[in-house]
């Protein structure tokens, strides 16, 4: 997929969503153990996956959503009018060519069309409903689903070296807070690992339980005795099962309505995602982001009735022609979810 998408870097997890089981896990560039002197690239030794966060773009967008659902500023089949562009702090927040330009959305309609005012609609409704301002009480709110529901900022404990928390910015400190609260509602200014998007999609998914990620699946001991690993809950209550249930069909619109090839039968499976199209800070610069590098981002599901397995995969700085999410990483996550439905056993659904 990394070859295909002309990307020196990337990452996949797959997890279940019911437990936190990370079934899969990869990285590349990675290397060999037998060939250890050989590495060039010291950055090859960590696990990506756990260890780099990056922004991560429009994948944020449908927690986001889970989040207005959950506080009940919003109803899965709400609409609004969206202006296709929204000023804060004196710059302009605006979205895609292919937004349609000003004009009433949905839920549905925001997530398929990635809507970067939506999102910051969204925000807005936080703090006030049926506002038009980002307010004190809103970026508290956000913050609060992101640090305390998302688990954002804190590392998630799993059984790896080196993991990293990634940050989330105070929603009361810091030049143009509004601005940068807008930003961090579709998934900039803002940063996590692949893995911690993964986790959150599950907790999302599954009713509104936040399992701690794991690799480890059974101990045995010295004396051959075996231990089945538990999974171990972080936090309950992280959206209701009703927002779980809003967010499944909500996400299995979006891939219905967008380019995956070969196709997802929806009668007989559950598969539903989002992707991302990340801008990249600029290291090297004075502040700001790359103007013609991006990171590619897809977080999704595959199931029968209920999400089986979420899957999250990354692609650094894809050099193919159009957008870094739906270019790069949308088809890694096809190829997945359909190996998984050949050859793993995903149950069809009953209803």
């Amino acid at each position: 997929g990394l070859e295909t998408a002309k990307s020196q870097a990337g990452s996949a997890i797959i997890m279940d969503p019911k437990t936190g089981a990370i079934k899969a896990m990869a990285n590349w560039p990675t290397f060999d153990p037998n060939r250890y002197a050989d590495v060039e690239d010291p950055t090859a030794f960590g696990n990506a996956a756990v260890t780099s966060p990056l922004e991560v773009g429009s994948t944020m967008k449908p927690l986001t959503t889970a989040a207005a659902l959950n506080l009940g500023v919003v109803k899965s089949d709400t609409s609004y009018y969206d202006p296709a562009m929204w000023e804060i702090d004196g710059y302009k927040i605006t979205n895609i060519e292919e937004d349609g330009g000003p004009g009433r959305h949905n839920m549905a309609t925001l997530l398929n069309l990635s809507l970067n005012t939506g999102a910051t609609w969204l925000l807005m409704q936080m703090g006030k409903p049926g506002g038009t301002e980002i307010t004190q009480a809103g970026r508290e709110k956000w913050h609060d689903y992101m640090v305390n529901h998302f688990r954002f900022g804190k590392a998630t404990g799993v059984e790896q070296g080196y993991e990293a928390a990634g940050d989330i910015p105070d929603p009361n400190k810091g030049f143009a807070r509004d601005l940068t609260y807008a930003n961090t509602s579709f998934g900039q200014g803002m940063t996590a690992t692949p893995l911690q998007m993964a986790a959150a999609y599950c907790a999302m998914l599954n009713g509104g339980t936040y399992y701690q990620p794991r690799l480890i699946d059974q101990i045995i001991s010295a004396d051959g005795k075996a231990r089945d690993v538990q999974s171990k809950v972080l936090q309950k209550n992280v959206v209701s099962p009703a927002v779980s249930e809003h967010m499944q069909t909500l996400l299995e619109y979006v891939v219905e309505n967008h380019n995956i090839r070969p196709k997802f039968d929806q009668r007989v499976y559950s598969v539903g995602g989002k992707t991302g199209t990340a801008q990249i800070h600029d290291s090297n610069g004075a502040g700001g982001y790359k103007e013609h590098d991006f990171n590619g981002t897809y977080v999704g599901f595959v199931g029968g009735d209920n999400p089986e397995y979420v899957i999250s995969v990354v692609v650094r700085e894809p050099k193919i022609s159009g957008y870094a999410g739906g270019a790069a990483a949308q088809p890694i996550f096809a190829s997945i979810a359909h190996t998984l439905i050949d050859n793993f056993g995903v149950a069809p659904r009953n209803r």
